[in-house]
Formats: C-alpha cells, sequence, structure tokens
C-alpha cells in the first residue's frame, strides 16, 4: 500500500474502487464485471486502456489488489461511517427501521415509502432518549446498591439475632437445670431426713431388743445352773424367785407401721409434681412480640414481652415486615379464628395505641391506620392525635388506665376493650373478619403485656 496512491484503488472503467479486479497480460487492471462487459460491446478482447489484445478468456484475479482495496474500504468505513453497501457516506436515518443510510439507500425498493431525516436532526434527539434512560440506570443503580447495604446489614443482623437467642436460650435453660437441680436436691434431701429419722427410731428399737436379748439370755443362763446344781436345798430355796423373774413377760418386739421409706412420696408423679411446682418460674404470656416488625426506635425486652422507645435509631435492616414511620411492633402470631384475650400494662406510658390489625396491612409510609385496623387511643398531652383521624379504626380514651384488656372474638366479628382494673367497658369494634389478625402496640414510653396465671387440672376421666 505504500506504493500506491488512493487513485491507483479506482478502476479507470467505472472510477470506484475495484471489485474482484483482473489482471490482464498487458500488466492493466480493471473490475471484473467492468472487463466483460467492455469486451461485449467490442467483442474483442483488447485491453480498454491500451488496446492490447489479452491471450486470456479468463484473466486471472488479481488477488493482491484486491485486498488492499478491501483494506482500504473497510479503514474508510470506520473513519467515515459509509455504506456497506453503496459505499456512500451515512448521511440520513430511516424513521421506520431505525438505521443510518445513505442517498443512494434512500432511494432503493427497500425504503420506498421511508421516512427520513438528516442525521444530525436525529441524534439529539436520541441522545436525550438515551440520556434519560441513562439517569434511570444510575438511579436503578444506586437503588440497588442501598438494597445491597441493607442486605448486608441483614446478614450481619441474622448473626447477632442468633448470637443473641442462643444467649437467652442459655440462660432460661440455665434457669431451668437450676430449678431442677434444687428441686433434685431438695427431694433426695427430704429422702436423707427421713431415711435419718427411721434409721434412728430402728437402732433405738434395736437397743432395747439388745437389752431384752441380754436380760433372756441372762435368766436362762440362770435356770440353766440351777438346772445342774447338786444342792437341791438351794435349788428350793431359789426356785419361786427364779420362776417369777421367768413369768415376768415383756411383749415380743413388734416392727412399727410405716417403719420403711415412704418411697411413693418420692417417686409417685414426681415429674408432674415438679412440672407443678415449675408454675412459680415459668410464665406464658398470650402475645409474643415479633422483633422483626418493630420500628428502629423501639427496643424490646429480652424475653419479647415488653418494649420501650429509644431516643436513638437501632441499626437493624428495613425489612418489608418492619415498620419505619410509626413506632409500632406487631405481634408474631396471628388469629384467624377463635376467641383470644391479651391484657397490656400501660401505666407508665403517656401516649399509647393498642389493638389489632390484619397481617396484610402495609407497614411502609403513613397509611397503616387508614384501614384495617381496631384500636384504642390514650394520649396524655391532649395536643394531637397522632396524626390519626378516623374514627372507624381508632377510639379515643380520655381517663388514665393501668391495664388495657382486648378481647377478640374472630368468628363473632367483635373486638373488645375494658379496663381489667375497674372492670369497665372502654369499647367494640364489630367487623366481618377474613383475613389473619395480628396485635400491634404504638409506644411513646413502656409497654409490657402481661402474662397469665398458669393452672394445672386433672382429669379423672377414664376416656
Amino acid at each position: 500500500m505504500a506504493s500506491l496512491s488512493v487513485e491507483d484503488l479506482f478502476c479507470p472503467v467505472c472510477c470506484d474502487i475495484y471489485k474482484d479486479p483482473v489482471f490482464l497480460s498487458c500488466t492493466h487492471s480493471l473490475c471484473k464485471e467492468c472487463l466483460q462487459k467492455f469486451w461485449k460491446i467490442k467483442r474483442t478482447q483488447e485491453c480498454p486502456i491500451c488496446r492490447r489484445r489479452s491471450s486470456r478468456d479468463k484473466p486471472p484475479r488479481n488477488l493482491v489488489l484486491k485486498n488492499l482495496c478491501d483494506s482500504f474500504l473497510k479503514e474508510r468505513s470506520e473513519c467515515e461511517e459509509i455504506c456497506s453497501l453503496h459505499r456512500e457516506k451515512l448521511k440520513l436515518f430511516c424513521l421506520d427501521d431505525k438505521q443510518p443510510v445513505c442517498l443512494v439507500c434512500r432511494d432503493s425498493e427497500k425504503h420506498t415509502n421511508h421516512t427520513f431525516l438528516p442525521i444530525c436532526e436525529v441524534v439529539p434527539s436520541f441522545k436525550e432518549e438515551l440520556n434519560t434512560t441513562l439517569e434511570s440506570l444510575q438511579e436503578k443503580l444506586k437503588h440497588t446498591e442501598n438494597i445491597k447495604g441493607e442486605f448486608d446489614k441483614a446478614v450481619q443482623h441474622i448473626k447477632t439475632q442468633a448470637e443473641h437467642t442462643e444467649h437467652q436460650i442459655k440462660e432460661e435453660f440455665k434457669k431451668l437445670h437450676e430449678f431442677l437441680r434444687f428441686e433434685e436436691e431438695a427431694t433426695i434431701t427430704s429422702l436423707r431426713v427421713e431415711e435419718e429419722q427411721k434409721s434412728q427410731m430402728m437402732k433405738k428399737k434395736l437397743e432395747e431388743m439388745n437389752t431384752h436379748i441380754s436380760a433372756l439370755l441372762h435368766t436362762i443362763k440362770h435356770m440353766e445352773e440351777m438346772m445342774k446344781s447338786n444342792d437341791d436345798v438351794s435349788f428350793l430355796k431359789n426356785f419361786n424367785v427364779t420362776m417369777e423373774r421367768a413369768q415376768i413377760s415383756q411383749p415380743d418386739p413388734q416392727m412399727t407401721s410405716g417403719a420403711l421409706i415412704h418411697v411413693p412420696h418420692y417417686l409417685g408423679n414426681l415429674t408432674f409434681r415438679v412440672w407443678k411446682k415449675m408454675q412459680d418460674i415459668v410464665h406464658k404470656t398470650p402475645v409474643i412480640l415479633d422483633p422483626n416488625t418493630a420500628n428502629p426506635f423501639l427496643i424490646l425486652s429480652d424475653d419479647l414481652t415488653s418494649v420501650r422507645l429509644s431516643m436513638n435509631i437501632q441499626p437493624i435492616p428495613d425489612n418489608p415486615e418492619r415498620f419505619n414511620c410509626y413506632t409500632c411492633v406487631l405481634g408474631s402470631e396471628g388469629f384467624n379464628s377463635g376467641t383470644h384475650c391479651w391484657d397490656v400494662d400501660v401505666k407508665d406510658n403517656k401516649l399509647w395505641i393498642i389493638g389489632v390489625t390484619t397481617a396484610s396491612n402495609q407497614r411502609k409510609g403513613d397509611d397503616f391506620f387508614n384501614t384495617d385496623v381496631w384500636s384504642v387511643q390514650y394520649n396524655e398531652f391532649g395536643l394531637f392525635s397522632l396524626y390519626i383521624n378516623n374514627p372507624s379504626t381508632v377510639f379515643h380514651v380520655t381517663q388514665y388506665l393501668e391495664r388495657v384488656r382486648v378481647h377478640l372474638d374472630y368468628d363473632g366479628g367483635k373486638v373488645s376493650f375494658s379496663d381489667p382494673v375497674t372492670n369497665t367497658h372502654l369499647h367494640t369494634f364489630t367487623h366481618t373478619f377474613t383475613h389473619t389478625l395480628l396485635p400491634f402496640f404504638w409506644s411513646y414510653n413502656n409497654l409490657k403485656i402481661l402474662p397469665v396465671k398458669l393452672m394445672v387440672t386433672e382429669n379423672h376421666s377414664s376416656d
């Protein structure tokens, strides 16, 4: 290519870049198609340039020239965006086919009735569209990176949750183990005390029996000696005294009733009796809070029965179940049938909302109280109503309460609220429930769900 100029790459007949060039014996090169047309018209096989007659009907291909032309066309196409079909510069944009075309393409049959615009007019709108898409993707990337951050936070939180939960499990079982060890030691101590008492009693009886046996042996020996004596006078003198001594009868020793260990007292229904005693340390709370729903400003107790407000946000994931607007937390188990009741201690709380909501109720944003909520609210400040003004979902109480009782009759379609201290009814909502309901709590200070008293009953039925 260094020894040739660009003009050397153009066919002298068609004045265009060589297409499949052939090599004549006169050293001139032409497009194969151009040469055949020339020969057909002239009816002679002469060179169009020097008129020298060619000795071959099919001149050989000039592969070197062809490769040079192909390289040139490729370079020009890359630099000038040349139409691959017509070797013309791309100046127009076909709006129907969505692709750049040249002037020859515009007039071709392939683009009949198509609409064209100059490329310079189309590019700005396309760049604007691309920029909009780019901004959208950048926002999506930013959002995805934020979500990834939440995922990373969730992974760490899962580890923390597992470690804390394992610690609490061990603590609870430690209490049970200590209780069982105490009961075991107390039961064995009681057994040892009875063993000692009854062993001492039996030892005393044995001492009495030994004394009695010793007296009998002494009398028997004395009588045996009298029987062997040859002194008849002495024998007769001691006979009456000896007989009186032998006839002084002492009662035969008897095994005292209840002398043995009262084994059933220790082994009979042992596990049941221990289980009954466990009522003093075992508590059942009808509602357990779900920490995965708690607003980041809420702190739950280790046993998940109480909640308090923190001044600092907790570093926890913003998972779908969690409230991010209201300082709410939900119960961990839902209800879709039957009756359920739980008491909440609110004596240390100046602002609270207690009730039930559907499990499907949204928890993000501030529309939580608009629908599917049945609750009572107390506001000691009286300045605002927590932005909740829907009387169909929240009933406002004005009197100070120490406790609130929630009674849900799912099948009967009722949610009732009362004061268990004074046994005063507060309000009842009626509704036909069709979705799973969850207890929910909004807290400004402290709330605690109270445990229920466990009663062990024995059923003597033979069934």
